[in-house]
């Protein structure tokens, strides 16, 4: 298995970011969205992506 570097940063930050809040993932997002809140950035929502619908074909001959 290649070990990806950055992989192995984002899984030790996520690791103590969990150990702060003794794994609690209701008090994770507390902290998240006071954070965001306390933030001076901007959130941009992205419209939903519509599906193209496939064309419904059958593998029965009529008549």
């Amino acid at each position: 298995m290649i070990l990806d570097p950055v992989l192995s940063e984002v899984r030790r930050v996520r690791e103590q970011y969990a150990l702060q809040f003794h794994g609690d993932i209701r008090a994770m997002m507390e902290d998240l969205r006071r954070r965001h809140a306390a933030s001076d950035r901007k959130s941009v929502s992205l419209e939903p992506k519509l599906r193209r619908e496939k064309a419904v074909t059958s593998s029965h001959d009529e008549g």
